[in-house]
């Protein structure tokens, strides 16, 4: 009851920004302004690697970008502190269900989210964990909402079962290693490194990069406002293809981005490390795929009463994503093909 309050309480804020009445259709004007959101983690390669190699200025845009935190990231984008970003589907679905105006455009990649728990630890399935305490970066955060979601798929009451501890990011392990805490969730790079410190191991059935289903979904795609979508069609068009041709040169070259990501100091970690990490994550960028996993990621929220028990997931889902009009292909330089991702050209 207390994990549902809460997420309820975390979209109530949504009510603000939708407004109440009927607006008439916004001016189209395609500034060539964009605004790009990031908060400084692993996953967010692409983006770094758009915005040095001139990929965003090579579609013809003026790129800045803005440095946000967990605790205002889905204001800001309502509000349009920024415009378009790439982040959790899971993030961001309840908002949207609530009445946020931000929609989704393409996957970027995979699984970035789990839970760990120590080294000697006796937990090793999601049903160890009833009656435990899990350290999570805070209420609402992507780890927290992906940890619910197993947890209501596997029979796990997350509001009576689970005792959650807020902890910053870079204190989870210590929170862990002093016993603070029985389990952590967590997101790249915090759960490579823990790892390569000896502090944890993946709890089995909840690393969003292996287990099943999660593996073979998108954790993170491009969203944007909706407001500045419309009146930006082509340029968001021009703006996720950007990003999208990003995540391809990552997928290509894992180490040159996690020595990018280092030396621009987008985030704080050895390039080392950054690699092992940036390696888990398959990017592979598309739309129907992306389109396919917010149909998945919002039946299991609702079964895990983050969503209400009234939603049309479905129709959700359909809400949700955006089909831009113009959306340019990207072309494919990979020749790995994934499951789940063999998608042809036009799709992609």
């Amino acid at each position: 009851m207390k994990t549902a309050k809460f997420i309820t309480a975390v979209g109530l804020c949504v009510l603000l920004f939708g407004g109440c009445s009927k607006k008439s259709a916004p001016k189209v004007v395609n500034s060539k302004h964009v605004k790009i959101g990031f908060i400084g983690l692993t996953c967010e390669a692409p983006i770094y690697t758009a915005f040095e190699k001139g990929y965003f200025k090579d579609e013809g845009l003026e790129p800045e970008l803005v440095k946000c935190s967990w605790a205002n990231y889905k204001d800001n984008l309502a509000l349009g502190a920024y415009d378009i970003t790439h982040h959790l589907v899971m993030y961001f679905l309840k908002p949207i269900e609530q009445g946020l105006d931000v929609r989704f455009l393409g996957g970027v990649h995979t699984g970035c989210l789990r839970v760990q728990t120590g080294v000697d630890s006796p937990i090793h399935t999601i049903q160890d964990l009833k009656g435990k305490r899990i350290g999570v970066p805070g209420m609402g955060t992507p780890p927290f909402v992906f940890a619910n979601r197993v947890f209501g798929t596997h029979g796990v009451d997350a509001g009576k079962d689970i005792t959650w501890k807020v902890f910053p990011a870079g204190e989870l392990g210590l929170a862990l290693k002093k016993g603070e805490v029985d389990a952590v969730a967590n997101a790249e790079p915090i759960g490579t490194l823990l790892i390569s410190q000896g502090i944890a191991r993946n709890v089995e059935g909840m690393d969003e990069a292996t287990d099943m289903p999660y593996a073979n979904e998108y954790c993170c795609e491009i969203i944007a406002n909706g407001k500045w979508i419309d009146a930006n069609p082509d340029s968001a068009a021009r703006a996720a293809r950007a990003i999208l041709r990003g995540a391809k040169w990552v997928q290509e070259n894992p180490k040159a981005a996690a020595q990018l990501a280092v030396d621009k100091k987008y985030l704080a970690s050895t390039v080392e490390l950054n690699t092992v990490a940036i390696s888990r994550l398959k990017y592979i960028p598309s739309v129907k795929s992306a389109e396919e996993t917010l149909y998945s990621a919002a039946k299991e929220m609702r079964a895990a009463k983050m969503l209400s028990p009234e939603t049309d997931t479905d129709a959700l889902a359909k809400k949700a994503f955006h089909h831009l009009r113009r959306y340019p292909a990207v072309r494919r330089v990979a020749p790995e093909r994934y499951p789940g991702f063999m998608l042809p050209t036009e799709n992609v």
